[in-house]
């Protein structure tokens, strides 16, 4: 018989699973990077959201809900509203938007890496959603200039850009598999630059921390370098099994007859061993550090951390943020 919430006393603000675990941050990203999220409609949307709300207000419009069908909203809320600012995100920068968005750009990649204006038409593509991605979920509710986001942009393509020409004439005396990789190194190089870039107000500002009690304390320039820099961790993993495996399989399947006669089945099939990787990967890489991370008051910069010890906290005590993704 199914548990009804009436009967619960659940608390919406942490995941339904345990995220001291690297397996309960797992099945929590699992459920938020579901692709199936996208299809949702605003109806539905909104309706998570009303539920959500109302739980939090201990309003129970609905007696009979039971707890799968709340936590299904609050995973479906989670999966579209920014944790921070509440407002609804732009359907492409959303986490669910991951692999089915990453599984088109990375497989093109992966296929047509041997022109340059492939590779400078492909990675303008890719930057182009890692900016949206990194955009709609930044850490913290300070707005980013319109200035300020075309520079990042700019900056990152460029980046990923001169990387992946340069490496291309690089690897040109050298056995033709490793231009294979080349698209993985200028992700990978790109993503150190976007992240940093595109959140650079959160860096120069800092990002909002709270006490362990949820109370916010203050903002910080230190958690802002350690949010980013686990998110740029998190999305170069996501990007290996990907961009490192396909194209060894591939190597190997050109050379089969059936390949050299059916040239146009390269991207189907890249496109598809990317898909099945990222969405394993996704959600695995996502879950690599809490969602909502810590710092001790020890490590913080010297104003905030002296306002904090003024206030009676402890240097070893951990000041909380969200990380963003």
């Amino acid at each position: 018989m199914a548990e009804l919430v009436r009967d619960q006393k659940i608390n919406l603000d942490d995941p339904r699973y345990d995220q001291e675990t690297y397996s309960g941050r797992a099945k929590h990203f699992f459920l938020t990077t579901n692709p199936l999220n996208l299809l949702a409609s605003d109806h539905q949307l909104q309706e998570a959201k009303q539920i959500v709300e109302d739980y939090r207000s201990k309003r129970i419009t609905r007696p009979d809900i039971t707890l799968d069908e709340l936590w299904g909203a609050k995973y479906l809320y989670d999966s579209a509203f920014h944790p921070e600012t509440k407002e609804k995100m732009f359907i492409l920068g959303r986490m669910s938007a991951q692999v089915p968005c990453n599984m088109l750009i990375t497989g093109f990649m992966l296929t047509f890496y041997k022109t340059a204006p492939a590779i400078v038409f492909w990675q303008f593509v890719n930057q182009s959603f890692n900016s949206i991605v990194n955009y709609t979920n930044r850490s913290g509710d300070k707005p980013i200039t319109n200035t300020d986001l075309m520079k990042s942009y700019a900056v990152a393509t460029s980046a990923a850009t001169a990387t992946a020409l340069g490496l291309k004439a690089a690897v040109s005396k050298l056995p033709p598999i490793m231009a294979r990789f080349v698209p993985f190194a200028a992700v990978a190089g790109a993503n150190c630059v976007n992240l940093p870039f595109m959140r650079w107000n959160e860096i120069r500002d800092g990002i909002a921390v709270f006490s362990k009690d949820g109370e916010r304390v203050g903002e910080s320039s230190v958690a802002a370098k350690k949010a980013i820099a686990q998110v740029v961790l998190s999305r170069i993993g996501m990007a290996v099994p990907g961009m490192i495996i396909p194209p060894l399989i591939m190597d190997k399947l050109e050379r089969k007859a059936f390949m050299r006669a059916r040239p146009w089945l390269n991207s189907p099939i890249q496109i598809a061993l990317c898909g099945f990787f990222l969405t394993f990967t996704t959600p695995m890489c996502c879950a690599l550090f809490p969602q909502k991370s810590s710092v001790t008051v020890a490590k913080l910069e010297g104003k905030l951390r002296e306002k904090l010890l003024a206030d009676g906290m402890k240097e070893t005590d951990r000041v909380y943020f969200n990380k963003g993704l």
